[in-house]
């Protein structure tokens, strides 16, 4: 339903919950369907349960049972999908001095261009992810991208301000579908055991993009290339996108592919009561999206949990978007760089990133398949998921601290520009741990729980950037750090705490969850 950076999905993807835990209607442990399908009897089967199709045991057309090679490349396409819609948001960092200057608006409208495509991430998937439902993930994307591309354009060639504007918060829509479906394609076509790892490299893309971004448009500047060829690179990008999605993207929907199986068994025999369960859903499209756009604040309101972790994960979102504005005032105007060198000051940021991506392959998932044997034939409680959220929590403030009292133009550049190493290592340490566990702990309504936290996620990316400078003005950017600092050090005992009191938590909690 609602995009989920490193690992969203739709409504009904995010149920990796072990084989035998529920029937389902699959084969592969999912729930999707909303109505109760009658299980296949042993004796005098209906014709409804005869003719039911499902997926058999090892069944190629099974996504869970399609090669390594193949769904490992599919998840870097859909990681690719995810960068090319983080890098869009931040993309026009570099050249908004020029923007501002052609269109003569303030800074503060210079942060809008930014904030108004995260705020699209928002609302875009209330959109997508029921349509993805629907018709599935490729029409989606195939539909969706073409309209970005065309957003792209539509900056590239903006007359005013109000178009610029009205582009860039349009692009956010439109590129969501991409967030969206990447999140639910990676719970298509891997089960509980392979998604910490899988998640690892993803969760690398929403924060390598928007970290790379500026980089790129910084340079660009320099070159004295016209801000107009940021939108048309972006172009590009997303037309190559677009080609991936294209040539190298297939169907992964579980209950779509289903339908497709019905189809060719009834075309095959003649016989038309074959069925597939998402054939006989009587949910209106109008229903599923008032249920996503509903769900979620019922469960944030619901469960404390949940709304600690949304903001503890928000905030630091926030913050990644924050740095668009602080780093430009701490070194361009600090250290006297151009843009294209302060956009290098965002590299430490995605490199801790795809570091905390190795650590957690070979030192934080070994720990938790240690778990997972030691529980078998169940799944670990959800606690045994924190562990890298743990470490996370306390380099977090550690980062903020070294960038806050390190960024006097007295010091040398390298002391604030490597504080983003600890910040990009912790921000993607803490996001595995806190997504896994929120997976494991709702189930069936994972995907709503997940929902929540975009949401909240989103517009807390959109808002910050607008508060940035006055904040960073008025307190100085010593003591502006200090206070997301501080803020960071209120917020680190949250994993703590569920690790401590998790499954207390979880007995309390009003909506299905993991007892285990």
């Amino acid at each position: 339903m609602i995009y989920h950076d490193p690992g969203t999905a739709s409504h009904s993807d995010h149920k990796f919950a072990e084989k035998g835990r529920r029937n389902d209607y699959y084969g592969d442990g999912s729930d999707d369907v909303k109505e109760p399908v009658p299980k296949v009897k042993e004796t005098c089967p209906s014709d409804m349960d005869r003719f039911l199709v499902l997926f058999e045991e090892n069944d190629p057309e099974n996504p869970f049972n399609w090669s390594g090679t193949r769904r490992w490349f599919i998840s870097a396409v859909a990681a690719f999908l995810i960068f090319n819609a983080t890098f869009a948001s931040s993309l026009p960092a570099g050249v908004l001095q020029q923007m501002e200057t052609h269109f003569n608006f303030s800074g503060e409208v210079g942060a809008l261009v930014l904030s108004l495509f995260v705020l699209g991430f928002a609302v875009g998937p209330i959109l997508w992810g029921p349509l993805s439902e629907h018709y599935g993930r490729r029409p989606i994307s195939l539909y969706s991208f073409p309209l970005f591309i065309g957003t792209q354009i539509g900056c590239a060639l903006s007359p005013n301000t109000a178009s610029i504007l009205i582009f860039r918060f349009l692009g956010g829509v439109f590129s969501a579908a991409s967030l969206t479906n990447s999140g639910g394609i990676m719970s298509d076509i891997f089960d509980g055991s392979a998604r910490g790892r899988a998640l690892a490299g993803f969760t690398l893309a929403p924060f390598a993009g928007p970290s790379m971004a500026p980089l790129v448009s910084g340079w660009m500047n320099v070159a004295g290339v016209s801000w107009r060829w940021v939108f048309w690179l972006q172009t590009i990008v997303a037309g190559a996108a677009l080609i991936l999605v294209v040539f190298a993207l297939p169907e992964t929907f579980k209950p779509i592919l289903l339908v497709r199986k019905a189809e060719r068994r009834r075309k095959q025999t003649g016989d038309g009561r074959w069925w597939a369960p998402l054939e006989k859903q009587r949910v209106s499209f109008l229903r599923r999206v008032k249920d996503i756009v509903t769900r979620p604040f019922q469960m944030l309101v619901g469960e404390p949990m949940l709304l600690a972790i949304t903001l503890y994960m928000s905030f630091v979102y926030g913050v990644i978007y924050l740095l668009f504005e602080a780093y430009p005032i701490v070194f361009t105007i600090g250290h006297h760089f151009n843009s294209g060198v302060s956009g290098l000051m965002f590299l430490p940021i995605p490199i801790g990133g795809t570091v905390a991506c190795v650590l957690y392959v070979v030192y934080f998932d070994p720990i938790y398949q240690v778990a997972v044997k030691e529980h078998h034939p169940h799944h670990p409680p959800p606690e045994h998921r924190l562990h890298n959220s743990l470490y996370a929590s306390l380099i977090l403030p550690i980062a903020f601290f070294w960038f806050a009292w390190t960024s006097y133009p007295s010091v040398s550049f390298w002391a604030p520009m490597m504080a983003g190493f600890p910040l990009g290592m912790g921000t993607v340490l803490l996001y595995l741990g806190l997504f896994n566990y929120i997976i494991d702990t709702y189930l069936a309504s994972a995907a709503s729980a997940l929902a929540a936290t975009v949401i909240v996620r989103s517009f807390f990316g959109a808002g910050f950037p607008l508060f940035a400078n006055q904040m960073y003005d008025k307190l100085s950017p010593r003591w502006a750090s200090t206070l997301l600092a501080f803020i960071s050090v209120v917020m680190a005992p949250i994993p703590f705490v569920l690790r401590k009191y998790g499954p207390a938590l979880r007995r309390r909690s009003r909506t299905r969850i993991n007892d285990v």
